[in-house]
């Protein structure tokens, strides 16, 4: 599993991102671990991955839900698939103990700069099937968009039965196709991807579902173009910024949930 594709070089140097200043970070497959599936656009798009991490659900929609399924105040966490680790300082607020666990060794680093000054913060390289933690060590896990779509996460689900203390929970956050004007946009982009079997996928391994809308709100137009281009395939992208105008959009999204 590791950090999977969202939708189906050499470390430290920096070169252009096609749509923001930023690192490519691809790398040979041996700097990663063995079963790491490569997430194309935080890898080739850092720069502009960061800007739709601060686009994406600035009311705070989603984080009171998860706070709702699972309040991680005095708790240890894992943030699976954690990238630059753009979340792991507001888990480390409340949190006992954070981990990130991340696949590609450049954004590892990235995510340890930027907790470097939260004592109760590790990142560590890894993968969703393989976290290196020990048995029982951890209460809550969010696992955002690092790896989803149900079918092909069986790896990843057994090392959250080991991981996971009794009474745990984890979440997995998951574009929801069925609606909202991203979801119509998604289905465009990624006509294979059936919503339906995903659903059977995590209600029969005892799942439930929690839906959430909420939005991308960009600060400019150009950020909002930016982020559209890694994230659909080119014509895709380019029907989405010649139709819709404006920098923001409404985004619905499945919270993915099980009580271990």
């Amino acid at each position: 599993m590791g950090r999977a594709a969202r939708h189906a070089g050499h470390p430290r140097r920096p070169v252009p991102d096609p749509q923001r200043p930023g690192p490519d970070l691809s790398l040979h497959p041996r700097s990663t671990p063995v079963g790491t599936v490569p997430s194309p656009n935080i890898w080739h798009h850092t720069a502009t991955y960061e800007l739709e991490n601060r686009a994406f659900d600035r009311p705070g929609r989603v984080t009171d839900a998860l706070r709702g399924l699972a309040d991680w105040t005095g708790r240890d966490v894992l943030d699976l698939g954690c990238g630059t680790g753009f979340h792991l300082p507001a888990w480390a607020v409340d949190a006992r103990s954070v981990t990130g666990v991340e696949p590609h060794p450049d954004l590892v680093g990235l995510a340890r700069r930027r907790t470097r000054r939260w004592e109760n913060v590790t990142v560590r390289q890894g993968t969703a099937q393989a976290t290196g933690l020990p048995d029982r060590s951890v209460d809550v896990v969010q696992v955002r968009w690092a790896y989803f779509f149900g079918p092909g996460s069986e790896p990843g689900l057994r090392e959250l039965d080991r991981v996971v203390r009794p009474g745990g929970v984890a979440v997995v956050i998951d574009n929801d196709a069925t609606t909202s004007t991203f979801g119509q946009w998604f289905r465009r982009g990624y006509p294979t991807v059936a919503p339906d079997a995903v659903e059977r996928f995590w209600q029969a391994r005892g799942w439930s579902r929690q839906p959430v809308l909420t939005a991308w709100e960009f600060d400019s137009r150009a950020d909002f173009e930016a982020v559209v281009r890694i994230e659909f395939p080119p014509r895709v992208a380019e029907e989405i910024c010649a139709q819709h105008r404006g920098t923001s959009v409404d985004y619905a999204v499945n919270l993915w949930w099980r009580r271990f």
